[in-house]
């Protein structure tokens, strides 16, 4: 695996015919996860650096192509969790279905509750430095550790920070026996007008059941009216998104606004979805950063996923452009000679990547900027 060192200890190679080489990789959400998958398929041992210990993640559902799982975690389709609707997929089943992956690949080590305060490199290793003082070097570092990525910042030094778009999702999920509701959606619904969207979808219960009266319904209403209460919490720091709304960080009269407004704008069952969750003050508030990449590597470091290009969610694209990052990024690697032939090896992978990277982007913003200055 990659190597634990200090400043006065060598760091030890493995033996070079036993494996291409190693990696690690900043960040396991999900496109850390199907990075490491990937590059492990091409013999090189991974060693995965998440800060969180898995509790208190919150997620929203994904547009998962048909056989992406599958492609991705190797598994047949009868072991990969079953669509919500036609072709979304929620962030917990897709986690949970990498993970699994995960687990069962003895080349791949994940250590959690392990934050990175930054990375480094030289002309033979790149490596990452912990908050504990630990130096974990490798033959190649990925950031997948999202918009605010540590690795970007020498990635890109000059263009560090993914931007503010201008609006805020409020997310919350709500379930069936405390909504009560009689007419059940079977699709992702798209709801609202010209200065608030609502996107509904339809869940499985905690335990999966999709039994009527153990369902939930998921929503996330696209917000441009309250910047000013981004930037006064502390949010939203000039251009730069600096952290999301927890619910006991929302005020009350924020919560009571947004009650009347859905009842105004959104029917049964979505309006009684957000009116229960925010009962409960279960609601999160995302400001939604963009951001649009100049470059995705430098020398031995990576980006991928939201590290490497930050869309809005209206794209519907980040998953599957993540998967892509991440098997671009090991078809690279494959056909270069391990050690040296890093630094073009990812030279390859930007070339692949870097075009769609910043069309995806450039794309949303169009509805970006539409949208917030509707609200302005």
């Amino acid at each position: 695996m990659s190597t634990v060192v200090d400043d006065h200890t060598p760091f030890q190679k493995e033996d070079p015919m036993k494996l291409l080489g190693t990696a690690v990789i900043v960040g396991a959400s999900l496109s850390g996860l199907m990075t490491a998958l990937t590059l492990s398929r091409t013999g090189m041992r991974v060693t995965l650096l998440e800060r969180s210990d898995d509790t208190g993640r919150t997620g929203a559902a994904l547009h998962v192509p048909d056989g992406l799982l599958e492609r991705i975690t190797g598994l047949p389709s009868t072991r990969v969790p079953q669509p919500i609707a036609p072709g979304i997929q929620t962030w917990f089943a897709v986690h949970g279905a990498l993970r699994a992956a995960i687990e069962a690949n003895a080349a791949i080590e994940l250590r959690q509750n392990t934050t990175v305060r930054d990375v480094n490199q030289d002309s033979s290793l790149a490596w990452a430095v912990t908050d504990s003082g630990d130096r974990i070097a490798a033959d190649l570092l990925v950031g997948a550790d999202g918009h605010r990525s540590v690795v970007r910042r020498q990635v890109d030094p000059q263009k560090p920070d993914a931007t503010f778009a201008g609006y805020v999702i409020w997310i919350g999920i709500a379930d069936e026996s405390s909504i009560g509701s009689r007419r059940w959606p079977r699709d992702v619904a798209f709801l609202g007008d010209s200065d608030n969207t609502l996107l509904g979808y339809p869940l499985p219960g905690v335990d999966g059941s999709v039994s009527p009266g153990s369902r939930r319904l998921g929503w996330a209403w696209y917000d441009a009216s309250r910047n000013g209460l981004l930037r006064a919490s502390g949010a939203v720091d000039g251009t730069i998104v600096r952290h999301s709304l927890m619910p006991a960080g929302i005020p009350k009269a924020t919560y009571r606004e947004l009650g009347l407004q859905a009842r105004s704008l959104f029917p049964s069952p979505w309006c009684d979805a957000i009116l229960d969750s925010i009962e409960r003050r279960a609601v999160i508030g995302t400001p939604i950063a963009e951001y649009v990449p100049d470059q995705l590597v430098r020398g031995r470091l990576a980006l991928v996923g939201d590290a490497a290009h930050v869309p809005t969610p209206m794209t519907g694209s980040g998953f599957s452009e993540s998967l892509y990052d991440a098997e671009a990024l090991a078809a690279a690697v494959a056909i270069q000679p391990r050690g040296s032939g890093i630094a073009t090896a990812l030279l390859d992978y930007e070339g692949a990547r870097l075009r769609t990277a910043r069309s995806l982007v450039q794309f949303g913003q169009g509805f970006s900027r539409s949208f917030a200055a509707r609200a302005a």
